[in-house]
């Protein structure tokens, strides 16, 4: 189990022996193709644990990752409330793919999961500073965080209209540009073209997800031409009519706040949402939840390959998304079935036609669920009574 790991290693030594050129820095399993927070991060596991020689210290950091994650989560859903207690029995106790992409892969995948939790906690503190830059800190250890990306622009855009977001995505840019300036000093060309590789080939035999599919429908670039437009296309559809709830015109997110219409003399998520409370009332919370987890959906159902290690991408997202619409007491079964199924073609080694088909379906029906059940609808909110309605907390300067 610890062929990543030690090819991890093999890509930061380079690095530690003074190696920045991009393209030069290669494991057993290939070369460096993550950006290079990632470097940093394994680097100092590297030196934490003997040259990486050590896997029993590398797996207690990272069950102590795990347990740090778990909490991080646990914050995001105590803060909005949706989901019975019973499910974190499910998500803590009942996944032995999540334990062993954690604790027995030591993959970066979950390195960037947990710091995008972590800018999550801050995006409900409303404290989009730090979020943001939390959240290109994740963006720099694995691009698969670039799925919550169209969610945090329409916050943003909502939030601060489109010249106040600038800055945070500034901050964003920004600490990209400062984490591979050593790289990019070298071999600017070297380092974008392996470390942000939108286009690269995945093995058939490692899919999750299309194995259904011939192998050369699989590899065919039209195939993953129709997928992009199908993943921008669900975007666009959950923008303007499950994440926009303002009966104006979508394009009036670019305005500033302050100079938009009510939506009606009620309050509306729309505003409640931006009024500068220190920390957001509880349905506000939801509804950044809601929208930062189903961009992030939507780009996991319509991925080009999902791999094993793939499935912390969104596992702690799913009880979210199952139980974020309302729920009669005969409705939690089948949900907790739907993780089951899920959890069971997650589980099957190697992957087979029937399992693959199963995870499309299982994706479907929450994508249905998500349509039906989350239409976007006045919610009335009293504002806290110390603060004005059109005031700004200085978290969220």
């Amino acid at each position: 189990t610890e062929i990543d790991w030690k090819a991890y290693m093999q890509e930061v030594e380079g690095f530690a022996n003074g190696t920045f050129d991009y393209t030069q820095l290669k494991g057993d399993t290939g070369p460096l193709v993550y950006p290079a927070g990632f470097v940093y991060i394994f680097l100092g596991l590297y030196h934490a644990t003997s040259r990486g020689s050590d896997i029993r210290l590398a797996q207690y950091l990272f069950a102590g990752l795990y347990l740090l994650n778990l909490l991080l989560v646990f914050r995001i859903y105590c803060r909005t409330n949706k989901v019975p207690p019973y499910v974190f029995f499910f998500m803590c106790c009942a996944s032995y793919r999540i334990h062993s992409i954690f604790v027995l892969r030591l993959f970066n995948d979950p390195v960037a999961m947990a710091i995008l939790f972590l800018a999550i906690n801050f995006f409900l503190e409303e404290r989009w500073s730090w979020g943001c830059l939390l959240f290109s800190l994740a963006v720099s250890v694995k691009m698969n965080i670039l799925l919550f990306a169209p969610g945090l622009l329409f916050l943003l855009l909502q939030r601060f209209g489109l010249l106040g977001c600038i800055p945070k995505l500034c901050i964003c840019a920004l600490l990209q540009v400062v984490l591979g300036l050593p790289f990019l000093l070298v071999n600017p060309v070297g380092y974008l073209t392996r470390s942000f590789d939108l286009g690269r080939q995945f093995q058939f035999k490692w899919t999750v997800n299309w194995r259904f599919l011939p192998e050369e429908v699989f590899q065919n670039r039209v195939f993953h031409a129709a997928l992009l437009l199908a993943h921008l296309a669900g975007l666009g559809l959950f923008a303007l009519h499950r994440w926009h709830s303002s009966k104006e015109n979508i394009l009036t997110l670019l305005k500033d706040p302050a100079k938009r219409k009510p939506a009606s003399p009620r309050l509306t998520v729309n505003n409640i949402l931006w009024q500068a409370s220190c920390v957001c009332p509880l349905n506000v919370c939801a509804w950044i939840v809601f929208i930062l987890f189903s961009s992030n959906f939507l780009g996991v159902c319509c991925s080009r390959s999902l791999h094993y290690q793939f499935y912390v991408w969104y596992f702690h997202t799913l009880p979210y998304l199952l139980w974020c619409t309302p729920t009669t007491k005969l409705g939690h079964m089948p949900k907790v079935l739907l993780l089951g199924v899920i959890e069971l073609c997650w589980n099957t080694y190697p992957s087979t036609v029937c399992s693959s088909l199963s995870l499309h379906i299982c994706h479907g029906l929450i994508l249905l669920q998500l349509w039906y059940g989350t239409a976007p609808m006045p919610v009335s909110h009293t504002p806290p009574p110390s603060r004005k309605p059109t005031a700004m907390s200085k978290k969220a300067q």
